[in-house]
């Protein structure tokens, strides 16, 4: 059984290129991962965060896939780290075929 009053110590993490922040936190148990996100001020730091469409994971595990609840629901543990994502700007394969088609033009 938890103690439904009790702390836990929790990081929300985001980052672009040129800026990072990694914030600690304490919740009470049962906080959600969103929850954490909205509590943290990351939100307020990064005003471009649209929170209905950012990818959120514990640890690179991305949340809603795997078998992991979504951030609405995951309920986070003593010392998760929360990671919000920023979008691909290019698709990794996409990449990869395309150097692989530069790489094949170019021994000809």
């Amino acid at each position: 059984m938890t103690d439904t009053h009790s702390e836990i110590t929790v990081e929300v993490a985001f980052a672009l290129p040129d800026k990072q922040v990694l914030k600690e936190l304490k919740v009470a148990a049962g906080t959600t991962a969103l929850e954490a996100v909205k509590q943290s001020g990351v939100l307020e730091l990064f005003p471009e965060i649209d929170i209905d469409k950012t990818q959120m994971g514990i640890f690179s595990q991305v949340l809603g896939t795997k078998g992991l609840e979504e951030p609405a629901k995951y309920q986070l543990k003593s010392r998760d780290r929360v990671e919000l994502y920023r979008p691909l700007i290019a698709d990794p394969k996409e990449v990869r075929r395309r150097r692989a088609e530069e790489s094949k033009a170019q021994k000809k």
